[in-house]
């Protein structure tokens, strides 16, 4: 595995830690608090990157990453009601995301992919996902910091 791989998978768990290190202590009504109706809050964020991340990182190499199958809308809704669910959902994500990452090699990195029909090359989808991602987890941390000070 290239320095690239293996520095950019470290990058993705830092940023996953992260994230668990200020969800894990929140109850659910805290995971569910927004600011105000058209704020999302963690719980909606974590179903937002599951849903990502399980469209853009199944069959990564061979497959559009917008899966016709993603109901990306629905992520936005407010129906994870425990605290079971959303941690297996945001397990389910990065699982999905790593196993993805840790079967590539160096050969893969210029070849070419689609997200929404936009040909990049694995780099650049990589580079893609790790700003959205590092965003979201961002977004967590701000929001548990206003309900958790």
């Amino acid at each position: 595995m290239s320095q690239y791989l293996s520095t950019t998978i470290a990058i993705f768990r830092q940023y996953k830690n992260l994230g668990e290190k200020f969800i894990l202590p929140l109850d659910m009504k805290q995971l569910q608090w927004r600011n105000d109706e058209r704020s999302n809050n963690i719980a909606i964020l974590v179903k937002h990157m599951h849903g990502n991340m399980l469209s853009r990182w199944t069959n990564f190499l061979t497959e559009d990453g917008e899966k016709t199958w993603r109901q990306r809308d629905d992520e936005f809704v407010d129906t994870i009601t425990d605290k079971a669910t959303l941690w297996q959902l945001w397990e389910e994500g990065w699982a999905c995301l790593f196993a993805a990452l840790e079967n590539l090699d160096d050969e893969h990195l210029g070849e070419g992919v689609f997200i929404r029909s936009q040909p990049l090359t694995v780099m650049e989808a990589i580079q893609r996902q790790l700003a959205h991602y590092i965003y979201h987890v961002g977004q967590i941390v701000v929001i548990a910091k206003q309900v958790n000070p």
